[in-house]
């Protein structure tokens, strides 16, 4: 199981949970914090902390390791460390005032979409 695998595997938990906007930003050779960048958005501050607590659970099953959570008692923003994916949970609001989709866009390379 590598790092393909449990990008796939949070692709489709957030589907599950119907994430919205979901997006995904190769970071592989690019930096050393990861090799996938996941952004999605919930719709309230209660679906972004129980898609949050559900990702991290299903990580943990599926033999992934502990991930780390922060941010889950606002749940405004929630980051979850997955080691080879790090996953950013957002409200809408939130997320298009830190705009990271473009932060992180490297010259040349556009967000790839994650319902590929």
């Amino acid at each position: 199981m590598g790092a393909a695998d449990l990008h796939q595997l949070v692709l489709a938990q957030l589907d599950d949970d119907q994430a919205q906007d979901v997006v995904t930003i190769p970071l592989e050779g690019k930096s050393s914090i990861a090799d996938h960048m996941v952004i999605a958005s919930g719709r309230s501050t209660r679906q972004v902390a129980a898609m949050a607590q559900k990702l991290a659970e299903k990580i943990k099953q599926a033999g992934f390791g502990h991930a780390r959570v922060e941010g889950l008692p606002a749940a405004d923003w929630v980051l979850i460390d997955a080691g080879d994916v790090v996953i950013h949970l957002f409200r809408p609001e939130v997320r298009s005032f830190y705009n990271l989709e473009r932060m992180w866009s490297f010259e040349g390379s556009e967000a790839a979409s994650g319902r590929a």
